[in-house]
C-alpha cells in the first residue's frame, strides 16, 4: 500500500507545459527540415543557359594572302551556374571541312571539331564572352558570300546551342 500512495503522490507534468515542449519541438523539426529541403532543392534547380547574343561575319585577308571567313560569336550565360564550353561545329563537323575550321578564345586557335582553344571554356553565370571562328577560303569548299552555316556550340553538362549565320 505504501507503494500506491508514493506513486499517487508523484506529479506529472502540466498540460500546458507539455503543449509547449511539443509546439518547441516541432517548430524546431520543420525549421530544420526546411533549411535540408531548401538546400537540396537549389542544388538540383541550378542549369546552365547560353545565348548566343551576335554572331558578326567578316570576309578578311591576312598578312600572307591567306583568305578566311572571321565570325565573331558573342555569349552570354543567362543561367544560374557557370557553363563550360567545350567544342565548337561548323555545320556538324563535316569532315570535309574540319580541316579548314578554326576557333580560339584569347586569340589561341585550335580545330573546330576537338576542343575550344585546347581548354574548355568556362563562363560563369551572367558573364559575356566571345568566340571566333575562322573558315578557310580554299579551292576545295564551296562556301561563299551569302551562304548560310550552322554554327553549333557544345557544352560540358550536353548542352547544344546553335546559330545560323550568314556569310557577308
Amino acid at each position: 500500500m505504501s507503494k500506491i500512495r508514493t506513486l499517487n503522490k508523484r506529479r506529472a507534468v502540466s498540460p500546458v507545459i507539455a503543449t509547449v515542449i511539443i509546439v518547441a519541438v516541432t517548430i524546431t523539426v520543420a525549421v530544420a527540415v526546411s533549411y535540408w529541403m531548401s538546400g537540396i532543392a537549389s542544388q538540383y534547380t541550378s542549369f546552365e543557359k547560353v545565348e548566343i547574343q551576335t554572331a558578326i561575319c567578316s570576309y578578311e585577308v591576312n598578312a600572307t594572302g591567306f583568305d578566311y571567313w572571321k565570325i565573331v560569336i558573342t555569349l552570354k550565360n543567362s543561367g544560374t551556374k557557370a557553363a563550360t564550353l567545350t567544342n565548337v561545329f561548323v555545320n556538324d563537323g563535316e569532315t570535309e571541312y574540319a580541316t579548314d575550321y578554326a576557333a580560339s578564345t584569347d586569340g589561341i586557335t585550335a580545330e573546330l571539331d576537338t576542343t575550344i582553344a585546347g581548354d574548355p571554356l568556362h563562363i560563369e553565370s551572367g558573364v559575356t564572352n566571345e568566340i571566333t571562328v575562322w573558315i578557310e577560303d580554299s579551292p576545295t569548299m564551296t562556301l561563299s558570300s551569302g551562304t548560310t552555316i550552322n554554327i553549333k556550340i557544345h557544352s560540358a553538362s550536353g548542352m547544344d546551342y546553335i546559330r545560323l549565320v550568314q556569310l557577308t
